[in-house]
């Protein structure tokens, strides 16, 4: 099978390239990316030499170049999407753009040349918060952040082709993913790097947001089981059932690098945060997938690689990233 990995030089992107190249010998791999800000070439060298593995620099919202690449392959799995909330927040015209253009691009030229198995990553923000108990997949979204509308909006014009022209796709909603490779924004990538470097951490309003944390393997994992396995039209729910508050999070990050709680500092919560994410995962379990990275283990793992790895987050945490980080939290 030769599949298109839209967005592959992204963070879980790119480690899905490198998990079908290790787990399925006899695929392909055709990475398609337009290597923005949080795509980079340097999360697949240790592929580049891998006779299965190809890369082609594109837009997902061009027309024209997606056609030539879609005409190649047998299979699609999208990641290639804007998905930092803070950005969204300043900047929503490009989520707009990428996720919901850029989907009916990709399903446009799918479609004409009957691609038979796509599968569309979105996540699990486009449920909203929930106070108690967890979100199924017949559950209406309700998203709070434009980053969240986006993505909810890229999966309403995916059941649209459903139902106008009969094309069925595949929808994963991940809970939040953190693991190797993860552009230092987010707050796992964030806050670590920050305290290798002796650097406030800056947590959100009372920091009890709560998130289930799920280890960028078993999300992998999870999406290729879909991708092989799954229901034609149908949404699956990649979660780990492994809650922790971001103060919690915070701590255990603190405690791997060997710092202490006065590095963190409170800042002014972000607008529409929501409180508590939780998703129902027993849909996909039911087709054999599940998680095998606990919490501890798996930030474990994470904090190690980033030590290990202070040559390609420092050039990441430079230049333009200076200044929008300094733009995010300077008056908080």
């Amino acid at each position: 099978m030769r599949i298109l990995v839209t967005g592959g030089a992204g963070f879980i992107g790119s480690n899905y390239c490198r998990f079908v190249l290790r787990e399925h010998p006899e695929d392909e791999v055709v990475n398609f990316d337009k290597l923005t800000y949080a795509g980079n070439l340097e999360n697949l060298r240790e592929v580049e030499g891998d006779g299965r593995y190809s890369f082609v620099r594109g837009d997902i919202c061009d027309e024209k170049v997606v056609e030539g690449v879609m005409g190649e392959v047998d299979t699609v799995v999208n990641f290639a999407a804007e998905t930092h909330v803070d950005r969204s927040i300043q900047h929503a015209g490009a989520f707009v753009d990428t996720d919901i253009k850029g989907l009916y691009v990709l399903l446009g030229a799918a479609r004409k040349h009957d691609i038979g198995r796509f599968v569309h990553v979105s996540t699990d923000e486009v449920y909203g918060s929930i106070e108690s108990g967890s979100f199924k997949e017949e559950d209406a979204p309700s998203p709070s952040s434009p980053y969240a509308a986006s993505k909810a909006g890229a999966e309403l014009m995916a059941k649209a082709y459903e139902r106008t022209f009969g094309y069925q796709i595949l929808i994963t909603r991940g809970a939040n993913t953190y693991g190797p490779y993860q552009y230092p924004e987010k707050v796992v990538s964030l806050f670590a790097t920050n305290a290798l470097d002796d650097i406030e951490l800056p947590l959100y309003g009372d920091g009890m947001n709560v998130r289930d944390w799920l280890y960028v393997d078993d999300h992998c994992a999870g999406i290729d089981v879909v991708l092989r396995e799954g229901v034609l039209g149908e949404a699956y729910n990649v979660g780990s059932d492994q809650e922790r508050t971001n103060l919690e999070l915070t701590r255990e990050i603190l405690k791997l690098v060997g710092k202490g709680e006065e590095l963190i500092k409170y800042v002014k919560d972000r607008p529409g945060h929501d409180r508590r994410y939780s998703i129902d995962g027993s849909k996909l379990r039911a087709l054999g997938w599940q998680p095998r990275v606990g919490f501890e283990e798996g930030m474990k793992r994470t904090v190690g690689w980033y030590r290990e790895n202070e040559a390609w987050w420092r050039r990441l945490k430079d230049g333009s990233y200076r200044q929008y980080y300094e733009e995010m939290y300077a008056n908080r």
